[in-house]
C-alpha cells in the first residue's frame, strides 16, 4: 500500500498557521515573519516533508504562474478578457491559473485562498470589492495584484477598467435623446457592476425627472432570460417604451421577444444593451450597446502587472474608456 502523503494542511496544524502561510513559506521564506518560518522549518524537518514531485505547481518555481479569477466561464466578456490577457502571458514566460466562483463572494474568497496555495507571481481579479476575509488573504500574499473591469479609487491595487455608471448614465441620456421615456432596466446577477450601471441609470431618468422601472432576476444573463423578461415587463410596465440590459444576451432576448410579437423596433421600443458583444452585432436590426474594451482590459493589466513582478516602475491605473454605439434599435 502506498503510504499516505503529509499534507500542507498537515504541516499547517503542527505548527498552529494557516496553509497558505505554509505555502507562501515554501515560496519566498523571506516573506514569513522569522519566528513563524522557524517553527515552519522544524515541522519540515520533523516530518522530512518533500514537495509531491507530480505537482509541478507546487515543486518546482521554474514556471512562473499569473493567477485569475472571473465570475463565469459561461460568458462571452470573461473570455474576451482571458484572451487579452493570454496575449500578455505566453510571451513573456508566465501561465496563467484562471478559476471562476460562479459571481458569489463568499465563493471567491475561497477561490483566492485556494490560488494562494500555488505559486503565483501576481493575481488578476474582476471584483474590486471582496470579503474582509478575502482582503485580508490578498494583504498577507504579498504579491502584486490588479483589478479589472471596473474603476475604483484607492486600493492601492492595479486599477484597468471603464467606469459602469457614467456608461449606464451616458445610454441612458441616449435613450431619451432618442425620444424615450419610459425606459426600464433590465439587471442580472445584481453583482458590483450591475449596480453601479442601475445606479447611472436611474441617476440620468432623476436629470429628465422621469421614473425608473427595474427587473433582477439574480440570474447569469442569457437570450432567453431577455425574452422572459421582456413578456414580464409588458405586464407590468405597459407604457414602456425603452429598456436598457445589463448585457447584449438580455437585449437580444428582447429584441427577439418584439420581433415575434410585432412591436416595431426602435419605433414602438428602443432598445440598448451593453458591451458590444458579436451577437448583437449580427441581429436585425443591429443592436445599440455599450462597447466595452475587453480584450484591451485583459491585455494591459497583464502588462502592468508583469513589470511590478519584475520590479519595474509603471502606472498603476488606467481608464480604457468606453464607446456608444446607437445600432438601429435607437
Amino acid at each position: 500500500m502506498k503510504p499516505q502523503r503529509v499534507t500542507l494542511q498537515d504541516i499547517a496544524a503542527l505548527a498552529g498557521v494557516t496553509k497558505m502561510t505554509v505555502s507562501r513559506y515554501l515560496r519566498t521564506p523571506e516573506k514569513v515573519a522569522p519566528d513563524t518560518a522557524a517553527r515552519i522549518a522544524a515541522i519540515l524537518a520533523e516530518v522530512n516533508y518533500q514537495p509531491d514531485p507530480e505537482n509541478r505547481s507546487l515543486a518546482s518555481n521554474q514556471l512562473p504562474r499569473i493567477g485569475v479569477l472571473i465570475p463565469s466561464f459561461n460568458n462571452q466578456i470573461f473570455a474576451d478578457l482571458l484572451a487579452g490577457i493570454e496575449s500578455v502571458t505566453t510571451p513573456q514566460g508566465f501561465r496563467t491559473l484562471v478559476v471562476n466562483y460562479d459571481y458569489d463572494r463568499d465563493r471567491e474568497e475561497e477561490q483566492i485562498a485556494n490560488i494562494l496555495n500555488f505559486p503565483v507571481a501576481g493575481l488578476i481579479l474582476t471584483e474590486t470589492i471582496h470579503t474582509l476575509r478575502a482582503e485580508k488573504y490578498l494583504h498577507a500574499a504579498d504579491i502584486p495584484v490588479a483589478e479589472v473591469m471596473d474603476m475604483t479609487a484607492g486600493s492601492g491595487r492595479i486599477n484597468v477598467g471603464f467606469d459602469n455608471k457614467q456608461a449606464a448614465h451616458d445610454m441612458t441620456r441616449m435613450l431619451l435623446a432618442s425620444g424615450k421615456r419610459r425606459i426600464i432596466y433590465f439587471g442580472s446577477m445584481s453583482d458590483d457592476r450591475d449596480q453601479k450601471r442601475y445606479h447611472g441609470y436611474c441617476q440620468a431618468m432623476a436629470d429628465a425627472c422621469l421614473p425608473t422601472g427595474r427587473l433582477i432576476p439574480n440570474k447569469v444573463s442569457s437570450v432567453s432570460m431577455g425574452t422572459g423578461m421582456m413578456t414580464m415587463a409588458r405586464q407590468m410596465y405597459p407604457d414602456l417604451d425603452g429598456i436598457l440590459c445589463t448585457n447584449d444576451d438580455l437585449a437580444v432576448g428582447v429584441l427577439q421577444e418584439c420581433l415575434s410579437s410585432g412591436i416595431r423596433v426602435p419605433e414602438e421600443i428602443g432598445i440598448a444593451g451593453f458591451h458590444g458583444l458579436d451577437i448583437g452585432q449580427v441581429t436585425q436590426p443591429k443592436l445599440a450597446s455599450v462597447v466595452t474594451p475587453r480584450f484591451e482590459m485583459g491585455r494591459v493589466s497583464t502588462e502592468i502587472l508583469i513589470r511590478k513582478i519584475k520590479g519595474i516602475s509603471t502606472i498603476e491605473q488606467i481608464d480604457l474608456h468606453y464607446r456608444l454605439s446607437p445600432g438601429g434599435t435607437l
